[in-house]
């Protein structure tokens, strides 16, 4: 398979016409090989418009919705960049193409194992719920999944003026996000449908009824 035309035809046909405008964004996934975050036998699949399963119940959100998370979330060179739920690392890989120190977490450890492998990233294993305070503050923190709720301990991770990205249940619909921290506190504003897989950490505690 022609991986470089298969790069050329996702931003022609996927991310160009969802929105997908920043051009460091563009010329990053343009450049990252996409199918070297997936098992071999998967590789003719890296680049379809769906989720991809990467095992363990977890999956690879499709091209264009990572791309216009980062077209939101404009990341800039030298900054600092925290990705929760890193999976192998292929949008932690884009953020490190674009410029920025990556800071990568995983809790699966097989793919903690491929994520590990990464260059160019420092890669973490740990809760995802917690972030890693260690690396903080960030300017940019990515949720690589649909959440149920964003975690104070995370939002308190972000450097002021830091955003977060991720794809938040809205009444049953998962909608991209963009929060951003100001000194008046922490506040997110919707800008797109998506379906990304949901990552189950992040999920809010049931209301006990009879």
């Amino acid at each position: 398979m022609d991986f470089a035309a298969a790069r050329r035809a996702m931003i022609d046909s996927q991310l160009r016409p969802q929105a997908v405008t920043d051009p460091l964004v563009i010329a990053a996934m343009a450049s990252v090989p996409r199918e070297q975050f997936v098992a071999a036998e998967s590789r003719s699949l890296a680049y379809i418009d769906r989720n991809l399963p990467l095992g363990g119940g977890r999956a690879m959100s499709p091209p264009a919705t990572t791309g216009r998370m980062l077209t939101e979330l404009a990341p800039r060179p030298g900054e600092r960049a925290l990705v929760v739920g890193a999976l192998t690392g292929y949008t932690a890989a884009v953020l490190a193409e674009m410029g920025l120190e990556v800071t990568a977490l995983e809790s699966d450890g097989a793919l903690f194992g491929q994520l590990s492998a990464v260059p160019g990233i420092r890669a973490e294993r740990g809760e995802l719920v917690d972030g890693v305070p260690a690396g903080a503050p960030y300017e940019v923190i990515v949720i690589d999944g649909a959440v149920e709720m964003i975690p104070e301990a995370i939002v308190e991770q972000l450097a002021p003026g830091g955003r977060l990205g991720t794809c938040l249940f809205e009444g049953g619909v998962q909608r991209l996000v963009i929060g951003r921290r100001t000194q008046h506190g922490f506040g997110t504003k919707s800008f797109a449908d998506a379906a990304s897989p949901a990552l189950p950490a992040f999920s809010r505690p049931r209301v006990f009824t009879f």
